[in-house]
């Protein structure tokens, strides 16, 4: 056994100069209570009944539990001890306040004894005997089984309350905390972060954000969501967001046992959603977008030179009085290499381009009339699509009740646990397949209300580019066309690719077309 080290008196202890250490398990005990107070007051009556003089007071709002060199308080304690060289007097509360763990107990006296300071404590007599240091040791491993043994509770409980469906760990940006009746704390939605979340979520989950590095561009331009001192968003932050199953309504914690289960709370997105996110996370990773994209260049990455088909790059050129904006391209061997186009002369065509998008009110008024056939012709479908996820559930429930009776029938440690592995996905699918089942059920929205949007941009496009936020700038590009659009330095704007929608309405709207211009969109060569 370690040995405690024999402290050093002093010979006058009238004027002693003190130090006190107070100490609370967590920062709510200290934003909340006064703990951290009244033992300062104890400690300087009990300073003051022995004649010692106070002359510095270290605090701590962290658990008494590992290493005591993670209290900031007590690493600047001994600091100072180190620094001054002096025989001190180091009054604790109570020896709980100490360490709360036998063998830090023992290193922490030892660091003390090191700087020639005296430990005294309100509710504990040092001695130093052997009887003494054995009582005192006795003390400190009673400490650290209480320590123990109130976590063992804590989990306990918590397990308890996630096994019913209740998150109990630090509520996940876009949910907090309240007291709901029976339910006692329970998550809810925390406006605006849950819309921002929610967004982001399903943005990924569609392909609005390709990469999580647009997504976390997003995240990065609401004013809402925290972020670091540079006003950037870390990337695991994103990862984290897009795994958490609480989003989606659930609730796991696979180092206590707690499989995927349904929680108790209100998502923010479909488990479809999650699902299409996890997916899309263990799939191919795809090439983010560049990092230089901003609001002065919207067209950077997307406009490529019309002779060599290699994406401009952009920059300001310095004038006599003030800065010029151009596109230019870098590609080595061009005919246009270094060669600039004024940003005003590209955007500009650009702009034609999108307003000549635009298809004539009997030409839109047509679509919806082809999509309400269609969606009507959907609704009829609903029964069939109900009997196939029905079909699907049963077939699923089969499997897991297959995947049981072969649990149970196994012998070997490395089989059962593949098959519990099978069995927790399964268990997914079920889940999934429910919620799927319970939407097929609901009644449909009206069109109008659910097409709302898309109707709106396809009716305008130039509405949306028009914004001033960056992110619908470049929705507009991958949702109007197909390839980048080239655009050559003399002759203009070459004929851009549309996507399906505006192929499809121009089909619609035939010789009377009002997408593209009567006159091509390449101009003369000067």
């Amino acid at each position: 056994m370690t040995q405690l080290p024999t402290t050093k008196l002093p010979n006058a202890l009238h004027g002693q100069k003190a130090i006190i250490y107070c100490r609370v398990s967590s920062l709510r005990q200290t934003i909340d209570g006064s703990g951290l107070d009244s033992q300062e007051h104890r400690c300087r009556r009990y300073a003051e009944q022995h004649g010692y003089v106070v002359e510095k007071v270290f605090t701590d709002d962290v658990s008494g539990g590992g290493d005591f060199l993670k209290r900031k308080g007590m690493v600047a304690l001994l600091d100072y001890l180190r620094r001054r060289k002096t025989h001190y007097v180091v009054i604790f509360d109570d020896l709980k306040r100490f360490a709360r763990d036998t063998l830090f107990h023992l290193q922490l006296r030892a660091q003390m004894d090191r700087y020639n300071a005296r430990i005294e404590c309100l509710n504990f007599r040092f001695e130093d005997t052997p009887e003494g240091k054995f009582v005192e040791i006795i003390h400190a491993a009673q400490g650290q089984l209480e320590r123990e043994q109130n976590g063992r509770q804590t989990i306990q409980k918590m397990c308890a309350r996630l096994e019913q469906g209740y998150f109990v760990f630090q509520a996940p940006i876009g949910y907090c905390y309240e007291k709901i009746g029976a339910h006692g704390k329970l998550l809810v939605q925390n406006e605006p972060y849950a819309s921002v979340i929610k967004e982001s979520l399903e943005g990924f989950a569609s392909g609005r954000f390709q990469t999580q590095a647009e997504m976390r561009r997003y995240l990065e331009s609401c004013e809402c969501i925290p972020k670091n001192a540079k006003g950037q968003i870390a990337k695991k932050r994103t990862m984290d967001l897009l795994k958490h199953p609480v989003y989606a309504g659930y609730v796991e914690h696979e180092r206590w046992g707690i499989s995927f289960r349904k929680g108790q709370h209100e998502p923010l997105i479909s488990l479809e959603t999650y699902r299409k996110n996890q997916e899309r996370l263990n799939g191919k990773p795809l090439v983010p977008n560049r990092k230089d994209l901003n609001k002065e260049f919207p067209l950077r990455g997307f406009v490529v030179c019309g002779d060599c088909g290699h994406p401009y790059t952009a920059c300001f050129s310095k004038g006599k009085t003030k800065y010029h904006p151009y596109y230019i391209c870098q590609k080595r061997g061009c005919a246009s290499y270094g060669k600039s186009v004024r940003r005003a002369d590209l955007e500009g065509a650009f702009e034609r381009v999108l307003r000549h998008m635009t298809p004539s009110k009997d030409v839109l008024n047509l679509a919806l009339a082809m999509l309400k056939d269609q969606w009507h012709n959907r609704e009829n479908l609903q029964g069939s699509d109900q009997k196939e996820q029905k079909k699907a559930l049963a077939e699923t429930e089969h499997k897991i009740e297959k995947v049981i009776d072969m649990m149970i029938d196994a012998n070997s440690e490395m089989v059962k646990q593949n098959l519990t592995k099978r069995l927790a996905q399964l268990e997914k699918d079920k889940l999934i397949l429910e919620e799927k089942l319970a939407t097929v059920t609901k009644p449909r929205r009206p069109l109008e209300s659910i097409a709302r949007t898309s109707l709106d941009f396809l009716e305008s496009p130039h509405k949306i580019w028009a914004s001033e936020r960056l992110e619908d700038k470049r929705a507009v590009l991958k949702l109007a066309f197909t390839k980048p659009w080239a655009y050559h330095r003399i002759e203009g704007a070459r004929t851009p690719d549309f996507s399906l929608p505006f192929k499809a309405l121009e089909e619609i709207s035939g010789a009377n077309n009002q997408m593209v211009p009567k006159e091509r969109l390449e101009l003369s060569r000067a």
